[in-house]
């Protein structure tokens, strides 16, 4: 079991749409959802470029748990123009615990798919990732 759990597969459209993201800026946003029955990582949610922050947050399920990458623009206390790539693991408290373990364990190698991130962020509660906290990490 143990093994099934960290053997999810990553659907070759989870590293497409990324490397659009990244290199095109053609997305905001991509929301990640693990298919159980399928046992791989899919593409569940595109953020439009115009998309903020806050469109993107509420994409993300109460009770359930979501990988995402989040592009974000901020302007440096040097006032440049920067973007930083956000990895952000999902998981409420509320979520199952199946479905907080299988995330958990197949966290490190679907992060591996995605060439490019540049910072790291564990949600369990709407707070740890509310936007000053996005900004002080990014800085």
């Amino acid at each position: 079991m143990a093994n099934a759990a960290s053997g999810m597969a990553v659907h070759d459209d989870c590293k497409l749409k990324f490397l659009e993201l990244k290199a095109k800026r053609t997305h905001r946003f991509i929301v990640y959802k693990i298919e159980e029955k399928q046992k791989q990582v899919v593409v569940e949610k595109l953020g439009e470029p115009t998309n903020s922050y806050e469109q993107f947050t509420a994409c993300l399920p109460a009770d359930e748990c979501r990988y995402a990458v989040f592009d974000f623009d901020f302007v440096t206390a040097e006032n440049v123009q920067k973007s930083k790539i956000f990895f952000i693991a999902w998981c409420p408290d509320t979520s199952r615990v199946r479905s907080k373990m299988i995330y958990a364990s197949s966290k490190d190698r679907f992060k591996r798919e995605l060439d490019g991130i540049q910072v790291e962020l564990q949600a369990t509660d709407p707070t740890e990732m509310d936007l000053d906290v996005i900004r002080s990490r990014a800085i």
